[in-house]
């Protein structure tokens, strides 16, 4: 079963750029009456987009592991017309208490929740495991319920804005001139404490956008702080593998998956609607386009002209790491 959970009211929803989109959690449940654990996916994509490709296949594969699986498409800053600061933390906060505060009706354990996040996703993910307590969180509906994960899977993540930082993802979130607090902020390494949630972590050795210190870095930050941490580096692979396997090689995630990028329509539509000289004209097919299918395909089309294509290949070794994963939840949870 299916369905999709809005986790704002529209009048509550403050950023101002997003058109008619609201954040959400798309769930996969087995309606079985059984009780499972619940995974959180949360797909990267610089804070400038969701990604597909790091959404339905993982979460599908996951439910295939026997959990309650969700996807959260949370907010994005497409063309860095306004910060997002804190908001898709909020988005994240929100979607774990709603889990959570729903456990019997969406069958799950409530104290076991799992968020898994993919490069800025998983700077979110890690962002919420040192930062639920932060007092931008406070005033959500549910503020009652815990917005800590009980674990965290961190898949080639940004995790540092120092030395080894992939800056372009922190502009999105501050803008290309973030005070030096902000960047502290998040740097996540620097606010791993002893009742940070257990982590575990992969990623490649030879990851060209994100350097695999910021993997080495928070799991050094956990071995410091006494939290049960797993780190995985394999040998070599490009960012942005996801599960690394002949599905996501051949681009085989299905038009189910293509709802994270509902978000990127909305908006491209409504700032086309109101400015057209807003929107770059490479993008111009994409905000025209009348149906979801068509933007996406624009959207990836006129990405491409950016950016060389990489030739993706499946990896028997990289897409171990779900096996890998929930064989560590089931060992720290008991």
């Amino acid at each position: 079963m299916t369905k999709t959970i809005c986790l704002y009211e529209k009048e509550e929803y403050q950023y101002p750029c997003a058109g008619e989109f609201l954040p959400n959690i798309m769930a996969y449940l087995h309606d079985d009456g059984e009780l499972r654990p619940a995974m959180l996916v949360v797909p990267g994509g610089g804070y400038v987009m969701v990604s597909p490709t790091e959404g339905e296949i993982v979460a599908k594969k996951f439910f295939e592991e026997g959990y309650q699986a969700f996807v959260l498409t949370y907010t994005t800053n497409m063309f860095q017309i306004m910060p997002l600061d804190k908001q898709p933390l909020k988005d994240i906060s929100r979607a774990v208490r709603h889990i959570r505060s729903n456990a019997e009706e969406l069958q799950v354990l409530s104290d076991r929740i799992a968020c898994c996040g993919f490069s800025a996703g998983g700077h979110l993910v890690g962002s919420l495991a040192v930062h639920y307590g932060d007092f931008a969180l406070a005033e959500e509906p549910c503020r009652d319920v815990s917005n800590r994960p009980d674990a965290v899977l961190l898949c080639y993540p940004v995790i540092t804005s120092g030395e080894k930082a992939d800056r372009e993802s922190f502009e999105p979130l501050f803008g290309k001139d973030a005070s030096e607090e902000q960047l502290a902020w998040a740097s996540l390494e620097n606010h791993v404490t002893a009742k940070t949630p257990p982590a575990f972590l992969w990623q490649t050795l030879t990851d060209e956008l994100v350097p695999v210190e910021n993997s080495v870095l928070y799991a050094k930050a956990c071995r410091e702080n006494g939290v049960p941490c797993e780190l995985h580096l394999f040998m070599d692979g490009c960012h942005g593998m996801s599960l690394a396997d002949e599905d996501w090689a051949k681009h085989n995630i299905g038009e189910g998956s293509l709802y994270t990028m509902l978000q990127q329509w909305q908006t491209m539509k409504t700032l086309y609607a109101q400015n057209p000289a807003s929107i770059p004209e490479i993008f111009t097919k994409a905000a025209k386009a009348e149906n979801l299918t068509d933007f996406v395909a624009a959207w990836f089309e006129a990405a491409a002209a950016y950016q060389q294509q990489k030739e993706q290949h499946a990896d028997k070794s990289v897409m171990q790491w779900v096996r890998l994963a929930v064989a560590w939840l089931e060992k720290i949870w008991g």
